[in-house]
């Protein structure tokens, strides 16, 4: 039986990598994306994998997509939570609409993309929620409040819906990347990166999204069923708990 997988925010940067790598694992993937139509496009034609838009941040969306794609793609055995924004600023200077939006995008999707798989997993008795987290939620940021709250709130709602699930199957785990070289990381000014960042990570180097997307591999596996309530920390050693 082939599982189906769905990926939000699946189509660039650590997303794209982890669509594609269950793809390489003989899943069934479906990506969702917010806004960059051309960038999704592009990603459907190199990847074969099916694209969806919706905002993430709205239940009624949420509901009307999944049905989609388990009508396109079949019932909904993985679900990784990706999708994610930044909208950074010191908290003295944060607008409301800095805080909501990240916390909308960050940590109410999960239960808005969560909540209506939920049932269809525990009736099938099988069932992989996995959400990607943050070091910031683990360890917090200067100057991104809004952020590190979602990211923090994502690792309590996998300890909480792990209890929930585990009787019926369902493992619900988080993965907490460090810094990974994505296009908005790239991005950042080399002698920021040289100076504040790559100094603080054992390894020395960026994170791949290829890595993360081992993990979730990893975790999506019929095999890592005694697995769950956990948190995969990836950050070349930046943070250790």
């Amino acid at each position: 039986m082939t599982r189906v997988a769905i990926v939000t925010g699946g189509t660039r940067g650590i997303g794209h990598a982890i669509s594609v790598g269950l793809k390489a694992k003989g899943y069934r993937v479906a990506a969702t994306y917010a806004g960059n139509d051309a960038a999704a496009q592009q990603f459907q034609a190199e990847t074969g994998i099916p694209v969806y838009k919706w905002d993430v941040s709205s239940y009624d969306a949420c509901v009307a997509g999944l049905a989609q794609v388990e009508k396109d793609l079949g019932p909904i055995d993985v679900l990784v939570n990706n999708a994610g924004i930044t909208k950074d600023s010191m908290f003295h200077k944060m607008t409301p609409d800095q805080w909501y939006g990240v916390i909308n995008t960050n940590l109410n999707s999960l239960f808005n993309m969560t909540r209506p798989v939920w049932e269809g997993m525990r009736a099938r008795k099988f069932g992989r929620v996995i959400c990607i987290s943050s070091v910031n939620g683990q360890k917090g940021q200067m100057g991104q409040v809004n952020y590190s709250a979602a990211k923090s709130g994502d690792i309590g709602f996998v300890k909480a819906l792990a209890q929930e699930g585990a009787r019926a199957g369902i493992t619900v785990n988080a993965i907490c990347p460090g810094y990974i070289a994505t296009e908005m990381v790239k991005a950042i000014d080399p002698a920021v990166l040289e100076k504040s960042i790559l100094p603080f990570i054992p390894v020395g180097r960026l994170g791949e999204p290829e890595e993360i997307a081992r993990c979730v591999a990893f975790l999506a596996a019929d095999d890592a069923g005694f697995i769950t309530g956990a948190t995969i920390t990836a950050n070349g050693g930046q943070y250790m708990i």
